[in-house]
């Protein structure tokens, strides 16, 4: 029987399901493999511990123990801080290197010179000037995700329409319609795309910052059971991550779809259908 046949279904919801179902094959095949592995024993189970034993640890640490809960919000208060601030400020100092030559001149390549000072190394002094609290990892979050945002946004504005702006000058456009209208506009996918990134950062910035300067977070969770050798605990709460990077990020391809729709064949013909509702009710 073909997609086609079926009522109410499209051929690209047929498309979308057959794609699902795959997957989810796939994804059994491998597990099933794995468990035959460590239940015969050529797979250590101590280091590979079987699949049913992680989905049991998932109950363990989620419902029946329920440690987990802290740890992921403590985490979770790191990566939405972090990411915030530091695209907040990246998006910031990259609109005023924009506007002016001159702080560009000068800020640019300090930017880059922290950018390339890897994280790790920035870490040991984070932990002298702010402790082992919350502002440390706080700090470290923020310059991972400051400099996607701040390039992709820079580089948006020095690509915008010249021919454009100049249009807008001859018009009597003041600097901030210049901005608001033309550049900022234009830089709209770099800058999400800045923003994507520094999203899916966020998150493995959080866990480095609690490997080195934290006594809670689901980072210092992992390490604590992957010390004592609780493997399917750890995989538990690694596969828990996964799962969390994958709905923030997303989270973030879903507000980029609704804020650049003109860059998104789905969200254009959503908007369309919208547009054209309400000049229908005029």
């Amino acid at each position: 029987m073909s997609d086609e046949s079926i009522p109410g279904l499209s051929s690209d919801d047929g498309l979308t399901w057959r794609r699902v179902f795959n997957h989810v094959a796939i994804l059994v095949g491998f597990l099933a493999v794995w468990e035959m592995l460590t239940v015969t024993g050529i797979a250590d189970e101590l280091l590979y511990p079987r699949p049913t034993l992680i989905i049991y640890s998932f109950y363990s640490l989620f419902i029946d123990q329920g440690i987990v809960w802290r740890h992921l919000w403590v985490t979770m208060a790191t990566v939405l801080s972090g990411f915030v601030v530091g695209t907040l400020l990246g998006i910031g100092l990259a609109v005023v290197a924009g506007l002016s030559e001159t702080a560009r001149r000068y800020m640019k390549p300090y930017i880059i010179v922290l950018e390339a000072t890897p994280r790790i190394a920035i870490g040991p002094l984070m932990l002298a000037w702010l402790g082992f609290g919350f502002e440390a990892k706080l700090a470290i979050v923020t310059l991972v995700c400051f400099f996607a945002p701040f390039i992709n946004t820079l580089t948006g504005f020095l690509s915008s329409d010249e021919d454009q702006i100049e249009l807008m000058r001859s018009l009597g456009a003041s600097r901030w319609q210049i901005l608001t209208k033309a550049m900022v506009p234009d830089a709209m996918p770099l800058i999400m795309a800045g923003i994507r990134l520094a999203m899916a950062s966020a998150l493995g910035g959080a866990l480095v910052a609690e490997f080195i300067s934290s006594n809670e977070g689901m980072g210092v969770l992992l390490n604590n059971l992957a010390a004592v050798l609780q493997m399917s605990a750890a995989f538990a709460a690694l596969l828990t991550l996964t799962v969390l990077g994958f709905i923030l990020y997303r989270i973030m391809e879903s507000i980029e779809a609704r804020i650049i729709f003109w860059h998104h064949d789905e969200s254009m013909r959503r908007v369309s259908r919208k547009r054209q509702s309400s000049w229908s009710r005029l």
